[in-house]
């Protein structure tokens, strides 16, 4: 059986009425939420009530390298001075064994260890033989074992302690966040039209001229979300896509670079517009890593956008130029931004009515041609003030009257006229 046509056209109907309403943008008191990345890139995030703690202790090295230097510097000291009480014990031990402690002892009998007569002697000869220091009053000899035994133990001992603390220093002044430290974010990012499409962007740079191999930027966007079951998650991390996900996000970061984010259907912030995106809770979170030149260690910088933070409607400012045939950067101007003609409705509305983008591309037109008009009428009338002043000093140079000169007959001094 044939479905019943209806007497209304479709165009006409409920459900094509209802798209074709403007969809009303929904405001909300927004929540002084607090962010996960700082500006830093610190995470702010804390851990509680972790019960398993020995897990730390499975990774000794790892758990060296993260605590702080003071308690490192801590554990690096009493390593040391634990290890030589602990032989200097030993080394006493096989003194008092052996008989070498006794006062009443002939002089013709050897002992285990030459001039070792208390605990003092046999502290410092156990810091000789660990740093290998020997300054020749104290040295051991053939007669005990013993001594031999603790001997090859305490330099077996001295190698793995000397590995573990020198290995843990060089690893924590060697530490990848150092280098992030000269990768550097611009403070705001901006929202404007970019080949006809409203972009997310931010600018990003490097200090140094050692340059960060296979550099990648990816950004995320982290916001509170509700699932259609009613789950809430938190901390919920979307992926977005920059502009050159076709090359896998990798970027030359010789100099600064603004990377930029299409805001298309696929992109969390399709359907914020200007207003409503001061009203959100979200926080886009950009991650620079890559490969040290000089050290081959994979560094990481990671800063952060709040919505206070992201200026709809302003456009970076160039900060390179070429001067006497050598590209300079002034990183003076790095985060500077100048305001733009950007529609302050949705992408989404954007793509729903193209006459919006039109217009707002006209007015950006026309302010740039009254711009350059602007421009060269100053420059034509600094020219021609100039050229005034070049007149005037022409003039004035001509009409100068000449200096006489009138002697008197006596000799008397010349009186000067002008």
């Amino acid at each position: 059986m044939l479905a019943r046509k209806s007497i209304i056209p479709e165009e006409f109907a409920l459900p094509a009425l209802a798209s074709r309403i403007p969809r009303k943008p929904v405001f909300r008191d927004r929540v002084n939420k607090a962010r996960f990345i700082a500006k830093n890139g610190a995470c702010n995030l804390a851990h509680k009530n972790i019960r398993e703690q020995g897990r730390f202790l499975q990774d000794v090295f790892t758990t060296l390298v993260d605590l702080k230097w003071r308690f490192t510097l801590v554990i690096f000291t009493m390593t040391f001075l634990c290890s030589w009480l602990l032989f200097g014990m030993g080394w006493w031990l096989v003194a008092f064994a052996h008989g070498d402690l006794d006062p009443h002892r002939g002089s013709g009998i050897d002992k285990c260890v030459t001039h070792v007569k208390s605990f003092t002697s046999a502290f410092l000869f156990s810091i000789e033989v660990q740093v290998t220091i020997g300054f020749g009053g104290r040295m051991i000899t053939e007669q005990c074992p013993a001594a031999i035994a603790v001997l090859i133990t305490q330099n077996i001992a001295s190698l793995i302690i000397n590995a573990v603390m020198l290995g843990c220093i060089f690893m924590k002044t060697a530490q990848s966040h150092r280098r992030a430290e000269t990768l550097i974010f611009s403070r705001h990012a901006v929202i404007a039209v970019r080949n006809n499409h409203l972009c997310f962007m931010i600018r990003v740079g490097d200090l140094r001229k050692s340059m960060i191999i296979g550099a990648v930027v990816r950004l995320q966007v982290v916001r509170k979300t509700t699932t259609p079951e009613g789950e809430v998650i938190p901390i919920h991390q979307i992926e977005v896509p920059t502009e050159s996900a076709v090359a896998g996000n990798n970027i030359f970061l010789l100099s600064p670079l603004v990377i930029c984010h299409v805001i298309d259907k696929s992109s969390p912030m399709y359907d914020l517009s200007a207003m409503e995106l001061q009203c959100s809770d979200l926080e886009v979170i950009v991650i620079l890593e890559g490969v040290v030149e000089t050290t081959g260690i994979t560094t990481q910088a990671r800063t952060s956008y709040v919505t206070e933070e992201i200026q709809w409607g302003h456009r970076f400012v160039p900060i390179v130029a070429e001067e006497e045939g050598v590209y300079s950067v002034d990183y003076s101007k790095f985060g500077n931004t100048v305001k733009v003609n950007t529609p302050r409705c949705s992408a989404r509305e954007l793509d729903e009515k193209p006459s919006i983008l039109i217009q707002t591309l006209q007015k950006s037109e026309l302010s740039h041609q009254n711009s350059l008009r602007k421009r060269n009428s100053m420059r034509r009338n600094n020219s021609m003030r100039k050229g005034n002043a070049a007149g005037l000093r022409r003039n004035n140079s001509s009409l100068a009257v000449p200096k006489v000169q009138f002697y008197t007959p006596e000799g008397s001094p010349s009186v000067a006229i002008t």
